[in-house]
């Protein structure tokens, strides 16, 4: 008993009180959060970053909001990363490129969130369509197609394959258009394909899909040869096993079409009596 009331009175005096925390500065909070980060230990640095929000005021509490949401998305929660990502443009940030780029990702998500079946996050990416941001209107544009809700997008896109001087762009605005309308959508402005060797410039890619015993297209589809593969990754299932088996796959498609003389029609029998038809202008 007499030892254990003096082992408490020492533990009790400050001569053998344990030492305090150094404290930690606000420069090495920050840097512990960026280095979380960029170490990819994005449940760490979300909790680090919140730190750094809770002792910090102004531009630098609008950065690790920023960073905050940043990390929800990196962990995949994209609800809620969403409405970080709102509540740091909340802030009015100064930082043009942190509003940009929050607006951005929240296009992507919202996408995310509908493709997941959650139908309130569709009417945010459509407002996306009148952004500010010329970027930041295409990218939702993009997405919306990828969605299939073309209304509005569509004109965005065209403008792009119209005016745009960025031949990246200029492909994926076209592949959007080719989701919205397969019928021809895409040819707004031709590019330059990649030449056929040996045969001048073979611009354009055709497919006609027929079913048995019709004379009338049941698919008509035009678009640069430069979109082949995504063309043939979007046709139906069916009609990409016909193709398969006669050797034509997304992942070749180019190699053996450009082999083929301008004109020429490919002609492939399906096993249900149907027909496609494939030739380059």
């Amino acid at each position: 008993m007499i030892g254990a009331a003096l082992s408490l009175f020492l533990w009790m005096s400050p001569a053998w009180a344990p030492a305090p925390a150094p404290a930690v500065s606000d420069a090495e909070r920050l840097r512990t959060a960026k280095a979380l980060f960029f170490d990819r230990q994005y449940e760490e640095a979300r909790e680090a970053w919140k730190e750094v929000l809770a002792r910090s005021s102004g531009a630098q509490a609008a950065s690790a909001a920023y960073w905050v949401a940043r990390c929800s998305e990196s962990l995949g929660q994209s609800e809620r990363a969403f409405g970080e990502y709102g509540q740091f443009l909340e802030r009015e940030p100064g930082d043009a490129t942190l509003r940009e780029e929050a607006r951005t990702s929240r296009v992507a998500l919202a996408a995310q969130l509908v493709k997941e079946g959650r139908e309130e996050f569709r009417p945010p990416l459509r407002q996306a369509l009148k952004d500010p941001s010329q970027s930041v209107r295409f990218f939702a544009a993009v997405q919306l197609a990828t969605l299939r809700d073309c209304a509005g997008a569509t004109a965005i896109l065209r403008d792009v394959v119209a005016n745009e001087t960025d031949e990246e762009l200029v492909q994926r605005a076209r592949m959007g258009l080719l989701k919205c309308d397969p019928k021809g959508s895409a040819e707004r402005r031709p590019s330059a394909a990649r030449p056929s060797p040996g045969r001048g410039a073979a611009r354009w890619i055709k497919v006609r899909v027929f079913e048995q015993a019709q004379s009338k297209a049941k698919i008509s589809i035009n678009a640069p040869l430069s979109l082949a593969e995504i063309l043939f990754k979007s046709l139906p299932d069916d009609v990409k096993s016909d193709l398969s088996k006669k050797g034509y796959h997304s992942d070749n498609v180019w190699e053996q079409l450009s082999r083929m003389p301008p004109g020429k029609i490919l002609e492939i029998e399906g096993d249900d009596g149907g027909r496609i038809q494939i030739w380059i202008e």
